[in-house]
């Protein structure tokens, strides 16, 4: 029933699933171009440093979540390096905003859609690119005529498996930018802030009915995806 379904998460509920949508599709559009440019450079370039750019890729994977939020909050906080030089010349402030969970989020799932964008374009034939080349085609149109098609479902599951890491996200967000109701408050912190209060497990459970079904919606659809992409390419 619509209506039962509407009424059955509290208006707190909802504000907390709005944001973490907002903040989850901002954070997986705004780092799509730049993840899309690093699983290029790592797939196809060889350069000094491409090892230890792969490490920093994927160090958010590997490091406490805790860490990489401290970490973000020295550097884009309001007295850090990059945080200051926002704040004093453009008057953009991310930490303790909504914007500042975006780019936490963007960054803890940035190595899940690198990889599955990487995988992607690693499974396109060098050789058609190097054909389109000897046409005289430049770099540029050869990536946006032959390898992006081509690698269009690897995007597409790779901005998914993004934005499922990005609705999940919980330590990077909360240190970063604190557990601010209507501002900063996604279902994770939603879910941490209800279960420190006395009757707050009915919501709690209820947020994490939603985050579970969210989070298998998108796994199942990047997985729909990737085997298009394996047949796809299994054709070509």
């Amino acid at each position: 029933m619509p209506s039962d379904w509407m009424t059955w998460l509290g208006p707190a509920e909802w504000q907390a699933v709005r944001l973490s949508v907002r903040v989850s599709l901002w954070a997986t559009l705004a780092s799509l171009p730049l993840g899309i440019l690093t699983a290029y450079a790592l797939a196809r370039w060889n350069f000094w440093g491409k090892q230890l750019l792969n490490g920093f890729v994927h160090l958010p994977l590997i490091l406490p979540p805790v860490v990489t939020g401290y970490l973000l909050l020295l550097t884009f906080g309001r007295r850090g390096v990059v945080g200051q030089a926002l704040d004093q010349w453009f008057g953009i402030v991310l930490s303790f905003r909504w914007t500042g969970a975006a780019l936490a989020a963007a960054i803890m799932a940035f190595p899940l859609m690198v990889r599955a964008i990487r995988l992607a374009i690693e499974a396109v034939d060098p050789k058609l690119e190097a054909a389109a080349s000897t046409l005289g085609a430049s770099r540029l149109w050869v990536f946006a005529t032959i390898t992006l098609p081509l690698i269009l479902p690897g995007v597409i599951a790779g901005a998914i498996l993004a934005f499922a890491k990005a609705m999940g996200e919980f330590g990077a967000t909360i240190t970063f930018v604190s557990n601010i109701p209507g501002q900063t408050q996604t279902v994770p912190s939603a879910i941490y802030a209800l279960l420190q209060v006395p009757g707050g497990e009915g919501a709690a459970s209820r947020l994490v009915i939603v985050a579970v079904a969210l989070a298998m919606a998108a796994l199942l659809l990047s997985e729909f995806v990737a085997r298009r992409v394996a047949r796809r390419v299994a054709g070509s």
